[in-house]
């Protein structure tokens, strides 16, 4: 690859990092909505270490026009990157043409669920009913709390659908993500009841599906749904908080 590409390159890459960045939601797919600063900021960099690389290289072909003339020499660069380096181009083309899809459930029913940290106190919960709560939550209170409230409360979580490997199961699935999509992480909850279809954001209310002994480590991560209905993606919809838009 030849320094005017790799001028290209570095251009493309800021312009598309600003793109994603500024004037769309892109960026939400691959990291957290905190890091919108630092890529816009990057994007800058990229842009200015490309126009001072073309500035530079500018000079650069002059001196070697000067030296071409007074010396006899050829003056042309024959050194480059290995040819590999033409794969660089597709990553920041896809930034400006073509974004990669956001994680979903092609990635969730491809690893374990995240392990729940261990809790040895919990709040009463509220009377609310149904009660909205978080598949974090729901898995504590099913596997650690030893007063056992969750049973046969009514509850309300929502979340992404992803298939379970047995024909016509599926799970409740929220991606966790710290820093970018690349240590991301899913929480797991089993739902029985029919399916809807994979990767579609669902609200669903139900009470605990029975399953080992309730407030101990071999109580099911498992819900009978009583209703399902499908709701926008929330804007949050890397964490696994309670929903920040309103259903359909």
């Amino acid at each position: 690859m030849r320094r005017p590409l790799q001028i290209t390159l570095l251009a493309l890459s800021g312009i598309g990092l600003l793109h994603i960045a500024l004037f769309t939601d892109l960026y939400l797919r691959y990291v957290k909505e905190g890091m919108r600063p630092l890529l816009i900021a990057s994007g800058v960099v990229l842009i200015l270490l490309g126009v001072a690389d073309a500035v530079s290289y500018g000079r650069s072909d002059q001196h070697d026009e000067h030296a071409c003339h007074g010396e006899g020499g050829h003056g042309h660069d024959h050194s480059g990157a290995p040819r590999v380096a033409w794969l660089l181009f597709l990553p920041a083309l896809s930034l400006l043409l073509y974004a990669p899809p956001a994680l979903g459930a092609y990635t969730a029913s491809r690893e374990p669920a995240k392990a729940v940290r261990h809790q040895d106190e919990f709040d009463p919960l509220p009377a609310t009913s149904p009660l909205p709560i978080t598949l974090t939550d729901f898995t504590l209170r099913v596997q650690q709390d030893r007063t056992r409230a969750i049973k046969g409360r009514t509850v309300q979580l929502s979340g992404l659908v992803t298939p379970g490997k047995q024909r016509g199961s599926w799970y409740l699935t929220r991606i966790i993500i710290s820093c970018c999509a690349a240590d991301a992480q899913s929480v797991k909850l089993r739902i029985y009841g029919s399916a809807p279809p994979a990767d579609t954001w669902v609200s669903v209310t139900g009470t605990w599906h029975p399953g080992g002994t309730l407030g101990t480590r071999t109580a099911s991560v498992a819900l009978d749904a009583r209703s399902v209905g499908e709701v926008a993606k929330p804007v949050n919809s890397y964490t696994d908080d309670l929903p920040l838009v309103p259903t359909r």
